[in-house]
């Protein structure tokens, strides 16, 4: 299990998930080997190590040494790649092929071809270097940590390892609009397979709370101005609590509005207990990202604490709670239902309008990213979260539970162990 684990002070849900799923496999009596490195390792390293780093993206031949042994030491079934960046490098699927041992790659973000692995910049969508051989405009917007140069070295690592990329044996998508990511990229169906992560089981659901509960980095692709924004549409009070958890660049916006308004709440970083706390103390959780998130680590703790959850249409988010397909309000046919979301005819008589753009799903509903939108769907959302909260723990139990998805990974590695010498590269 390949990973390079994010600074500790900028809290991961990929770290989080990376941790779940080596202790899920021991369980299941798999012989897990970490090969993980850490970006808080960076400023300890000595002065020759330093001098590597900006190479380190594309080779890190110190990583590239140490999985060697690992590799003709232990003869490992497969190889398992989660984040390769900066002290890994691609370079270890070239590693693990020349040992002949086939590699699995979990994809968490686009970095395949954004720089920043978001598709977002300047605080919209941005897919301008899709297609390109060479990403030039991430280095024209200094797109990877604020920086021409290692915008372009980013880039540059980019377009080298694209053969790199497409030697891969079996990407693990974790929904299908990152499914659809990777077709767009050139990987063809039959090494993606579809399945998200999972998290521990945090036992049967408390009744629901009251409020909703914000829980992200703080930072302009998690939404927080959006969701602010259409908070603010509300008198005070009228939607119970809003409750904001996490840490970031964005931190004065939550704090302005705590200051302003009684009803928003600002909870700071929150430990594991912290994080169960609040969503216990809520009903809804919501998940407004303005980028196409791929798997808010939040929604997952959310279905399995059994609250629905509110979220913008984009990414992974509708997958994540069953509105990737249109879903049926509960006592309405198709027609009704088809044109009271479209805000096309009034709703029937004896029942309250469905606000425009409103999916609903098993688990949750989404609507755009707009703060109209998302404005009409907080009271809709409140109102509805005890009929959905059942389905949300349904809805983990089905596909979220480490225990349907450790079986799930476990036959993905002995598939591509037994077909890896049939396929083409």
């Amino acid at each position: 299990m390949a990973h390079n684990r994010y600074r500790e002070a900028q809290p991961s849900g990929e770290n989080t998930i990376v941790d779940a799923e080596i202790a899920q496999l021991t369980a299941a009596g798999v012989e897990v080997l970490p090969f993980l490195r850490s970006s808080d390792e960076i400023p300890s390293m000595s002065k020759p190590a330093k001098a590597l780093l900006p190479i380190s993206p594309i080779w890190a031949p110190k990583a590239q040494q140490d999985l060697g042994r690992l590799l003709a030491e232990h003869k490992p079934d497969v190889l398992h790649l989660h984040n390769p960046y900066p002290l890994l490098s691609p370079w270890v699927v070239r590693t693990a092929h020349r040992h002949g041992v086939p590699v699995v790659q979990t994809v968490h973000n686009y970095r395949q071809v954004c720089s920043s692995g978001l598709y977002f910049r300047d605080g919209v969508i941005c897919q301008d270097c899709r297609g390109r051989a060479l990403g030039v405009p991430a280095i024209v917007h200094r797109c990877y940590r604020g920086s021409r140069a290692q915008s372009a070295l980013m880039a540059t690592t980019l377009a080298v390892h694209r053969p790199t990329w497409k030697s891969v044996d079996r990407f693990i998508a974790l929904t299908s609009a990152v499914a659809d990511h990777l077709r767009d990229y050139g990987i063809p169906d039959e090494r993606i397979v579809v399945k998200p992560n999972g998290i521990p089981d945090p036992g049967t659901p408390t009744p629901l709370g009251d409020g909703f509960l914000y829980m992200a980095r703080l930072t302009p692709e998690k939404g927080l101005d959006l969701l602010l924004e259409a908070w603010r549409r509300h008198p005070v009070g009228a939607l119970g609590p809003l409750r904001v958890a996490g840490d970031g660049e964005l931190r004065p916006l939550v704090e302005a509005a705590a200051a302003e308004r009684p009803d928003v709440i600002y909870l700071g970083q929150l430990d594991r207990a912290g994080v169960r706390a609040a969503i216990e103390a809520s009903a809804v959780v919501l998940a407004t990202s303005t980028w196409h998130d791929v798997l808010p680590t939040v929604i997952l703790e959310a279905l399995a604490s059994g609250r629905p959850v509110l979220g913008t249409a984009l990414g992974g988010i509708p997958y994540l709670v069953g509105a990737d397909a249109p879903h049926e309000p509960a006592g309405t046919g198709p027609a009704v239902a088809a044109s009271a979301v479209a805000g096309q005819v009034p709703p029937p008589a004896g029942r309250s309008a469905v606000p425009a753009g409103l999916v609903t799903g098993a688990a949750g509903w989404v609507v755009p990213p707009d703060p109209a939108a998302l404005a009409a769907a907080l009271p809709a959302a409140r109102t509805g979260a005890s009929a959905l909260a059942g389905s949300a723990r349904t809805r983990y139990e089905s596909s979220f539970h480490p225990d349907v998805l450790t079986k799930r990974l476990i036959d993905i590695y002995a598939d591509v162990a037994r077909t890896r010498p049939a396929l083409d590269r």
